[in-house]
């Protein structure tokens, strides 16, 4: 058997071997119960949470058709994954208000940060990270659950979703982390986040309340009075920032409760697809490698059998074997083009928020990210208006221009 014969064998074997797939260094979920809390929890002892919508870095058109999704998709996902994940903390009961926030954020108690590794309706992966006001780093973890057709069945808007396992697997994993706290960290966590919203928006007054320790992370400088007038006007701003974002989240809300009968349908599919696509390839991978083979043995015997007729039969076969093994591949790529078309229903653009104060009415516009930073703008022009602090205002500004007033 000559070298080219060596050759065509090493290629059969890459063809047999090559339907591969990643692997992750994740926690595989297992079927998972929610963890409730088994008593009501004293409001002193909650913390509130911001759900940052997710990313997914940039995914390009040949990277997604890979993984069995578009980019659309991803997009509509990086909203829907954090507001069921949102419906499930707040089912455990162990939380405050649990809010889905468009930008990162320290000014709350807890942060959850998510990002899409994969997402295709057959494997969710999720690497999650939990960051609490002080800087500190409760987990970061990589979750990984493969789904079964029996997965989605009796799923539930809002409440159990195919991939349930993992969004519980979280919630406990937040929880139990949560119980390891005594009472007074939870109050340095509170009392910073507060602290960290006054210093943002009055840094010439609070700006020396909150300093670093070793670590880099926020410890408390000093506290100011209970009737301190400043702390109470921003408490009142704050309170005015979660009424927007509360505003925020019921059009998140309705996103998700509009998105959910298309997505399950088409990760329903997708699996299918998916399953299709990938048992075609292995089918097709295994054909064209016998192919090659009958083509190599034919050319090697060629020398030492005189049959001509057996051999151009060998030759005839392989080639006719290798032939089908495209036709597959041709086939499944007709199927990965389904799985995209799949999508084309999925869409994320923010529709105007309106807001009103005092008479007067705010037009938001804009992407999430953008309306949430003319928000905080239009906070602050209220507040330097209010108490005449700022660079642009003073205590007689009683007159504010809205941000596209209706």
């Amino acid at each position: 058997m000559n070298k080219s014969i060596h050759y065509i064998l090493l290629i059969c074997v890459c063809l047999m071997m090559h339907n591969g797939c990643a692997t992750y260094r994740a926690h595989q979920v297992v079927p998972t119960p929610i963890v409730q809390a088994k008593e009501e929890i004293p409001e002193e002892a909650l913390l509130d949470v911001g759900i940052v919508v997710f990313e997914s870095g940039e995914l390009l058109e040949e990277e997604a058709k890979d993984q069995g999704t578009n980019p659309e998709i991803r997009k509509a996902e990086s909203h829907f994954i954090p507001y069921h994940l949102k419906n499930t903390l707040q089912q455990s009961s162990h939380w405050g208000a649990v809010r889905v926030v468009p930008a990162g954020t320290d000014e709350v108690d807890l942060v959850v940060k998510g990002e899409i590794i994969e997402s295709n309706g057959e494997h969710l992966v999720l690497k999650i990270e939990v960051i609490d006001a002080t800087g500190k780093t409760w987990m970061e973890k990589i979750y990984e659950e493969k789904a079964t057709p029996a997965l989605y069945n009796d799923n539930v808007t809002g409440q159990k979703d195919a991939y349930q396992a993992l969004y519980n697997t979280i919630a406990n994993d937040m929880a139990a982390l949560k119980r390891q706290l005594n009472a007074y960290d939870i109050r340095q966590i509170r009392t910073i986040s507060k602290l960290k919203f006054a210093s943002d928006f009055a840094p010439e007054v609070f700006g020396d309340y909150l300093g670093k320790d070793a670590k880099g992370r926020t410890t408390i400088n000093r506290i100011p009075a209970d009737n301190d007038p400043f702390m109470k006007r921003l408490l009142r701003i704050r309170e005015r920032d979660h009424m927007y974002v509360d505003t925020l989240n019921e059009y998140y809300e309705v996103f998700y409760n509009e998105m959910w009968p298309a997505y399950e349908n088409w990760r329903k599919n997708n699996l299918t697809e998916q399953t299709a696509l990938r048992e075609m390839k292995r089918s097709s991978y295994a054909r064209m490698a016998g192919g090659a083979l009958m083509v190599a043995l034919a050319i090697a015997l060629g020398g030492e059998v005189n049959n001509t007729a057996l051999l151009n039969a060998m030759v005839f076969a392989g080639g006719a074997v290798i032939i089908n093994g495209i036709n597959i591949s041709k086939q499944a790529e007709i199927h990965a083009m389904a799985i995209q078309e799949l999508s084309e229903s999925f869409g994320n653009e923010m529709k105007p928020v309106v807001m009103e104060f005092q008479g007067k009415k705010y037009e938001l516009t804009g992407s999430a990210e953008e309306q949430y930073a003319r928000w905080r703008e239009l906070l602050r022009k209220i507040y330097y208006a209010e108490t005449g602090f700022g660079p642009d205002a003073s205590p007689g500004d009683g007159e504010r221009e809205p941000l596209n007033e209706n």
